[in-house]
């Protein structure tokens, strides 16, 4: 059965999106089964994955909202390798369409109950706020994974996002945890950074992703090509940083497995 990921922040900027499709991407090209929900109405992993956002025949909008079957909304050419449920300015509507309809937070589990043994990956990119959009995405999910930059800021967002999570878990979703902490537009030279990554690893461990997602020129130039950087510069920083985040969880998943099938 599938992993379920949130990738989520309520503080905008912090390279959630440019997770979102990289991620996606590097997980494809190890050749699992990876599907992509952007839930954010700006659509901005749509077009980042080579998806123009006014054309799409479907988005998250008729998934939630009139229910259709995942695999008639589903896009299934991307340049990253992976399925897609789009999303551009009518996911709003459903945000706002949601508040009306019975079990509201529930409609993306439901959505996704039967096509989760499809995938490997499921990972859903969140708008940068608590919304309904963001509350379904989480009742969805296994885990969690926060992307934040290494600043003083980004650590009282932090703790107000995990007491958010707890809450969530505690009403809809007990089983909800956080899959990952991940350090992004990371630069080593920065003093700052270095301090808020040595509390990051003090206070959660070995939540705390050992990969490292640098702030990386290649890396902002991509989603303006409509592609995942390690299709338009595999040798990259960015790209390799990507590709390490996605063995690391890769590694984490197989050892949890592995834990549970020795403790049988």
């Amino acid at each position: 059965m599938g992993k379920i990921i949130a990738i989520a922040n309520q503080k905008g900027g912090v390279g959630k999106t440019t997770t979102a499709v990289n991620l996606a991407a590097s997980m494809a090209a190890t050749k699992r089964k990876v599907l992509l929900i952007d839930l954010d109405p700006q659509g901005n992993a749509t077009m980042g994955s080579g998806v123009d956002k006014y054309e799409v025949h479907a988005t998250a909008y008729e998934l939630l909202i009139e229910q259709k079957p995942l695999l008639e909304v589903v896009v299934k050419e991307t340049t990253g390798g992976y399925h897609l449920v789009a999303a551009n300015s009518d996911v709003t509507a459903a945000e706002v369409r949601l508040m009306d309809v019975f079990a509201r937070e529930l409609r993306l589990r439901t959505a996704l109950k039967d096509y989760r043994s499809s995938y490997d990956f499921i990972f859903i990119d969140c708008p940068p706020s608590l919304n309904m959009l963001t509350v379904n995405a989480m009742a969805a999910a296994d885990t969690v994974l926060v992307p934040m930059q290494c600043e003083y800021f980004a650590l009282e967002g932090l703790t107000a996002l995990v007491d958010t999570i707890n809450k969530l878990a505690a009403v809809i979703n007990a089983d909800l945890k956080i899959e990952g902490i991940l350090r992004t537009m990371y630069d080593p030279r920065n003093r700052l950074a270095n301090d808020v990554s040595e509390q990051l690893k003090q206070h959660f461990g070995d939540k705390v992703y050992r990969a490292v997602i640098p702030r990386n020129v290649r890396l902002a130039e991509a989603p303006s090509f409509g592609t995942p950087v390690m299709y338009y510069d595999k040798n990259s920083t960015g790209s390799k940083a990507y590709l390490a985040l996605a063995g690391e969880i890769l590694r984490r998943s197989e050892k949890k497995i592995s834990g549970k099938a020795t403790s049988v």
